[in-house]
């Protein structure tokens, strides 16, 4: 077999997929993998370390891609205007692997290994919009709410871009969870102040009782 083999990692990926349908995750073995993509084992991990991270590759293209739009944001835009922007920015490279997405999570779903792999994945997300953020010149603990608030927005607009049976691309979600996110924080602002009305207007009456009983 030839040294070099034409978009051997793109096959790996798809013959993957295919056997841990067909097979079941746990199954399948690394050796079937280069098979079905007729490639050898070696091949296989010039590009992966185990079959795990097969389901993994393209993560740190997606950070870096990610971490790029922060740092290129618009000075005048807020600190999380520029995180709900550079998460956008990643919605066409989704959007041309939607069927691939679905199946993937489908298969994250369903075993607790891959979850856990899953969680170290947006973890290191977070982080590195962290130190994105920090860069911009944003406060530690305001910069590391907003990581954390960006990958659970992100998180859940992708949740929604799986399921939706309309197609919306994941920059349509994204925003949609955002304005979600904005309305409950306001809610709850107006909450706390009808509370804090309340509670004024009890302790005046309180007095007035005590002054006149």
């Amino acid at each position: 077999m030839a040294r070099w083999e034409p978009n051997a990692l793109e096959r790996l990926r798809a013959a993957a997929l295919e056997l841990f349908e067909e097979r079941g995750y746990d199954r399948t073995t690394v050796g079937d993998i280069a098979a079905r993509a007729d490639l050898t084992e070696r091949t296989f991990f010039r590009y992966f370390t185990d079959k795990r991270e097969v389901l993994f590759s393209g993560s740190e293209e997606l950070e870096k891609l990610i971490v790029s739009g922060v740092a290129s944001a618009s000075k005048t835009m807020s600190p999380l205007e520029v995180v709900v922007e550079a998460l956008a920015a990643s919605s066409p490279v989704f959007e041309a692997r939607r069927t691939h997405a679905r199946k993937r999570q489908a298969l994250i779903a369903a075993h607790a290994d891959l979850r856990e792999r899953e969680l170290i994945k947006f973890t290191k997300l977070a982080a590195a919009l962290l130190a994105s953020l920090r860069d911009r010149g944003v406060p530690q603990a305001t910069a590391a709410l907003l990581a954390q608030t960006g990958t659970t927005l992100f998180y859940n607009a992708f949740e929604r871009w799986i399921e939706d049976s309309k197609k919306r691309d994941l920059a349509h979600h994204l925003q949609e969870a955002v304005t979600e996110l904005r309305l409950l924080t306001a809610a709850t602002g107006a909450g706390k102040r009808r509370g804090k009305t309340l509670s004024k207007r009890g302790a005046k009456l309180s007095d007035r009782r005590r002054r006149d009983p």
